[in-house]
């Protein structure tokens, strides 16, 4: 899929690859919903399918915290990305830390959560217009349109990739 250039692609590209993303996620047999199949986003390490979920689940929220601080009066070089804690070049250690933080939750709540996480963001498109979404840089050098879809569209194909090779294992 065409990196989106515009809000109308960037919700067409959400939207897309998260319909297909749950048709893949449908087919998990629930017995091994827990059990680590998948190769983990740390090197080396193995994940389950709702690790995946908890994963999505934690960049869409995280998302969605970053534009409610700036809604809350913060300003945008106060902001920690990608989070307290954390750095871009320990992002292995982020999704270890999605994981654990969702771990309580089973898979039905997990895709209930990123279901209500993709639609909050969809309406947090909705209202800024290509200017605002891809007419100037919101963090660094990306607009608020890139960001947004390097935390949903792209981790939600990422991860129908990974769920569809090791469903044709089973």
């Amino acid at each position: 899929m065409a990196i989106p250039n515009s809000k109308q692609e960037l919700v067409d590209a959400i939207n897309t690859t998260y319909a297909k993303l749950t048709q893949e996620l449908a087919r998990v047999p629930p017995a091994l919903a827990r059990a680590p199949v998948l190769e983990g986003q740390v090197k080396g390490t193995r994940m389950s399918v709702c690790d995946l979920l908890a994963y999505l689940v934690g960049w869409n929220e995280l998302v969605l915290h970053w534009h409610a601080q700036l809604r809350e009066g913060k300003r945008m070089e106060d902001i920690a990305f990608p989070t307290e804690g954390f750095t871009w070049n320990a992002l292995g250690a982020l999704a270890q830390r999605f994981y654990a933080d969702y771990a309580e939750l089973s898979m039905d709540d997990l895709l209930q959560r990123l279901e209500q996480a993709k639609d909050q963001l969809l309406a947090l498109i909705e209202a800024h217009d290509d200017a605002q979404l891809y007419g100037q840089p919101w963090y660094t050098h990306y607009t608020m349109g890139r960001m947004i879809q390097f935390n949903t569209a792209s981790p939600y194909a990422n991860a129908r990739t990974r769920l569809r090779a090791w469903l044709k294992t089973l």
